[in-house]
């Protein structure tokens, strides 16, 4: 390999190096102890000393120094980890470079030429190398090398990083270098003459946990099936932690079935992945789950800068953040100032005159006629470009939207009288008083079912009338006006500054005057709302009248939701709530529908119209709640593990006492999937709901702690599981807001009642430190765990269903699932294959025993490893026989039932079935016309058009049924004459054995 010219002052320091040969210009040197056989003490050390300081020596013993004649310092040009790799070099600069050196007169001047060669051959390797997309691509394409030499995965193996660290084994440390690639963690050292190599897929990994280990603090370990590593040392141990998190993540969305997690596209090409490109991808998670924005959102410009806000009369540092469509500003400490400005609200954007005391200025002017103040941009002429660039394209976007709605308009105009002629009653028609059912008798069903509702049900049906009406007008009043004079000062709209004053108003709960529209404003639904001013219309077109699994499941769920609301007994809400739930199924198969997405279509519904109630579904299920709602529920399961995490963590009281967290945990998933609508009270899960939209899922980790919390003393006095159950569920139903607080007070007094709002003070004064960026690094680690526990419960299943067909021991067989796995995966980690990622192909993955397939070169290694019939020259015929034989469908795949029966056949069936076996292996379809022994294939009697015949030794002709019968017979008479001997052990996969009637090339 060529080197960069790195200058070496002594040409044998210590006497590490032995020279083999020389010339003026070029001396070729052996490390020395390289080769020795007797593990002499010199090889040892040298060999140690150089995995320690990470020198060339260890991985190329052998190296190629350039000299100037005379001179004391020379330059390392090139290294190799054979003799034949540095001779080849030797070779090309003997007879490419060395005869033009020879005509310079200045030996300084051809030591400087063959610098410039050699740096012009690295260019050259670099730029079509892994290399080319590093920051250092001459030190990563070193590394490269010695990654590829120490471990021999192919060239596709993308390294993404390495680190300096000790592998922990026991109580003994072992220095080395840490190798993390997209579908392996590898670890290599080499001390005092023992070389220690560990290589581990990711798809194995279980686990990655922060640990301590003595005085050792930041360890990182992670856990497998089999065991657990230790790793530490390291410089950044953060860093490493998210790397590893990120890769193992990756690597089990694309590998397993993953119940519908996508893997974003800037990561599907696994050769464009750099540890660059995680740590901005990282990043863009951060951002999306910090402003809840759409997930197909693009991270443009980070940059640091101070933003004038009117309400503390200062600049509050931070950090400003750019995507396609937006503009986000949160201050330095989370939560703290948070502001958010889609660019579609955007009029201008201007720099401003820079001075002392306003370095770099920039105003941002929105619709609403404010101005926002930027200042301390470092790269403020880039950034004002970059965004007056996106925001000509948005603007021209949206003109010729507007030119599109307005020809259409005008054509739907032209065309209502013929529409009208032909029903009395419009497809679509405006919201009528629908006060009660006994109203709705004169309107028919079809009408009732495709009216598309244009105020909140709210407006319409009450949810109580047990407070007095006084009361309850005068706190909505107060409500009302503590908000009202917070926008005089914060301003309205989705680019409202978002402030700890803010937070309490939530926490008091939203005027139902006003919920919807924060509702929006917080969830910046309002932004989808308005780009798609006809979507919905259209799509409640297309979807109503169709019939599917999902249709039939909102049938099923209709009356579940919120039936003690009035809005809910009534058709017109019910008929709402199916639109909704339709249409959206229809928008997004992939999810379809889920249960707890009609509880929450309901609330929604009762505080916006039915188009908002639309989209903001869409934002929650799409942007808000990643991952929770598919057949899985992966994302509802995940913050359920890293909420079981938080108790170890806030709580630790409460675990010591309670050992096994999972109960907890399980009820937990509950709240998350409802968001705490099925376990509160109407009232007190509203105010609940409108902390949700306000801080996202973060509301519901905090608000949970508290709840646990609060019950902290009956947790630790309960005797089972069941009994603490029932203290959690009896609390939530005591649970009240300031309404039902007052009427239970009127019916029984307040004893035993806790407000909702105390509650969710509580929250925020003891969790209120749970930022974002924590959530999120602790979702991409308990990702791994629950994709793995799936992983194991799939692979359960499978042996299960499995079982009663085969002979093999469980041992066995789960034995031969992992190694046909390990066989698929390979196909995946280099090879051409890819997992279904569309819906139909996912549901059709669903089945256990078809997730996992190999293909024939695949099949063909499997079957040299674990065949008891060795079949010398002719073992590729026969595998190539044997699979096409188990490939019914002829899909060039088999899975892993086909593959467990033929193999208990080999190992388990009794010797008639074996024979079986063999002799279609001889006859079609397993023989095959197109098969590359062609003197078997081009012979007539083997033709597989024409039945295939026997010529006996006496002249006699049999066709193969007949010969098959007399061979099974005369083997009966054999076998009892001696008693078989058992067959091998399945583990025992590399003995071979024979059939009493010789070997497959006989048969053959």
């Amino acid at each position: 390999m060529w080197l960069t010219p790195e200058e070496v002052a002594l040409k044998n320091a210590l006497k590490l190096w032995v020279t083999e040969k020389s010339n003026d210009y070029f001396v070729l040197q052996r490390r020395r102890g390289h080769g020795d056989t007797g593990g002499k003490i010199t090889g040892m050390l040298v060999g140690a000393l150089d995995t320690v300081l990470d020198s060339n020596a260890r991985v190329a013993p052998f190296r190629i120094l350039l000299q100037v004649p005379g001179g004391q310092v020379s330059w390392v040009i090139a290294s190799g980890a054979t003799v034949e790799e540095v001779q080849k070099h030797w070779k090309w600069l003997d007879q490419n470079l060395l005869p033009y050196m020879s005509v310079f007169e200045n030996k300084q001047d051809a030591a400087s030429f063959a610098q410039g060669k050699v740096k012009g051959l690295i260019a050259e390797e670099v730029l079509v190398g892994q290399a080319a997309l590093e920051d250092d691509p001459a030190r990563f394409r070193e590394v490269l090398a010695r990654f590829e030499q120490r471990f021999g995965l192919p060239q596709q193996e993308k390294l993404v990083a390495h680190y300096s660290c000790c592998c922990w084994k026991g109580r003994v440390p072992r220095q080395g270098w840490l190798y993390l690639s997209i579908n392996h963690l590898a670890f290599y050292s080499f001390l005092l003459g023992k070389e220690v190599k560990l290589l581990v897929p990711w798809v194995e990994v279980t686990g990655l946990e922060r640990a301590s280990l003595g005085l050792m603090t930041d360890v990182i370990r992670v856990r497998t099936r089999q065991r657990q590593r230790d790793f530490s040392m390291f410089l950044n141990v953060d860093e490493v932690m998210t790397v590893m998190s990120q890769l193992a993540d990756l690597a089990l969305r694309r590998l397993l079935d993953s119940g519908g997690l996508e893997v974003d596209k800037s990561l599907q090409q696994a050769t464009n992945i750099t540890k660059r490109v995680l740590e901005h991808q990282a990043l863009r998670q951060y951002v999306l789950a910090l402003f809840g924005l759409p997930r197909s959102e693009r991270l443009q410009e980070v940059m640091s800068c101070s933003m004038w806000t009117p309400h503390a009369r200062c600049h509050t540092p931070g950090k400003l953040y750019t995507t396609d469509n937006y503009m986000g500003f949160s201050s330095r400490q989370e939560g703290q100032c948070t502001l958010l400005i889609p660019l579609a609200e955007v009029q201008s954007i201007e720099k401003a005159e820079s001075t002392s005391a306003l370095p770099n200025p920039v105003i941002i002017s929105v619709k609403s006629k404010k101005a926002f103040q930027l200042i301390e941009l470092a790269q403020r002429d880039e950034l004002v470009e970059n965004l007056s660039e996106r925001l000509r394209a948005l603007h021209w976007r949206q003109a010729m939207f507007r030119g599109h709605n307005q020809r259409k308009k005008s054509l739907s105009k032209s065309q209502a009288v013929c529409v009208l002629q032909i029903s009395p009653t419009p497809y679509y028609t405006f919201y009528y008083d629908a006060a009660s059912s006994d109203e709705n008798d004169g309107v028919s069903d079809d009408t009732l079912r495709n009216t598309v509702l244009t105020e909140a049900l709210i407006t319409t049906f009450q949810t109580s009338q047990s407070q007095s009406p006084n009361h309850k007008t005068t706190s909505e009043q107060l409500k009302v006006r503590l908000w009202e004079d917070h926008f005089e000062e914060f301003g309205r709209g989705v680019h409202m500054f978002r402030t700890d004053k803010i937070r309490k108003l939530v926490a008091m709960g939203i005027p139902e005057s006003l919920r919807g529209e924060m509702w929006l404003m917080f969830s910046d639904t309002c932004s989808s709302l308005a780009a798609h001013p006809d979507y919905y219309t259209d799509l409640v077109g297309r979807s109503m009248g169709e019939t599917s699994v999902a249709t039939e499941e909102i049938e099923r769920d209709l009356h579940r939701s919120l039936p003690e609301h009035a809005a809910f007994q009534n058709q017109t809400g019910i008929a709402a709530l199916r639109r909704v739930l339709t249409a959206y199924a229809h928008r997004n198969p992939s999810i379809g529908y889920c249960q707890s997405m009609n509880i929450l279509a309901s609330v929604l519904l009762l505080y916006t119209r039915e188009e908002e109630a639309f989209w903001l579904l869409v934002t929650v299920c799409e942007r808000m709640l990643p991952d929770y709602f598919n057949h899985r529920v992966i994302g509802a399961q995940v913050d359920q593990s890293v909420f079981e995490e938080l108790i170890r963590e806030r709580l630790p009281s409460l675990a010591e006492s309670l050992p096994d967290l999972s109960p907890l945990a399980s009820v937990s998933l509950t709240w998350f999937l409802t968001l705490f609508l099925s376990v509160l009270p109407f009232r007190s899960a509203l105010c609940v709901l409108d902390c949700f939209f306000y801080h996202g899922i973060k509301a519901v980790f905090q608000l949970g702690l508290a709840v646990l919390d609060a019950n902290a003393t009956q947790l630790f006095a309960s005797t089972d599981d069941g009994q603490a159950l029932m203290t959690l569920t009896s609390f939530l139903e005591q649970v009240r807001d300031d309404e039902e607080l007052c009427a239970c007070t009127q019916e029984a007094g307040p004893a035993g009642h806790t407000h909702i709002t105390g509650l969710i003070n509580d929250a925020y004064e003891k969790f209120g430190d749970l930022t974002v960026k924590q959530l999120e690094r602790m979702r991409c680690r308990h990702r791994i765990q629950v994709l793995q526990t799936h992983e194991d419960t799939t692979k359960e299943n499978t042996l299960r269903l499995v079982s009663p067909d085969v002979s093999l021991s469980q041992d066995d067989l789960s034995s031969l699932y992992d190694l046909f796995k390990t066989e698929h995966f390979i196909s995946l980690y280099w090879g051409d294959v890819v997992r279904p990622t569309t819906p139909e192909s996912r549901a059709a993955n669903r089945g256990y025993t078809e997730s996992y397939h190999v293909d024939c070169a695949q099949f063909k290694s499997l079957y040299v490893l674990l065949t008891p019939w060795p079949c010398g020259s002719h073992t590729d015929t026969v595998a190539q026989r044997t699979f096409t034989l188990l490939d019914q469908n002829m899909l060039n795949r088999i899975s892993f039932t086909q593959f467990a029966r033929w193999l208990d056949t080999l190992y388990c069936e009794d010797f008639n079935e074996k024979v079986r076996l063999l002799y279609r292996l001889h006859i079609p379809p397993a023989l095959t016309e197109n098969e590359d022994q062609s003197s078997l294939a081009k012979n007539p009697i083997l033709s597989t058009t024409r039945p295939l015949y026997v010529d006996l030794p006496n002249g006699e002709r049999k066709s193969h049924e007949e010969q098959l019968k007399q061979m099974l017979k005369d083997l009966a008479k054999e076998k009892d004459k001696g008693q078989e001997k058992p067959l091998p052990h399945m583990k025992q996969v590399g003995s071979r054995w024979f059939l009493i009637l010789g070997d497959c090339p006989g048969m053959i």
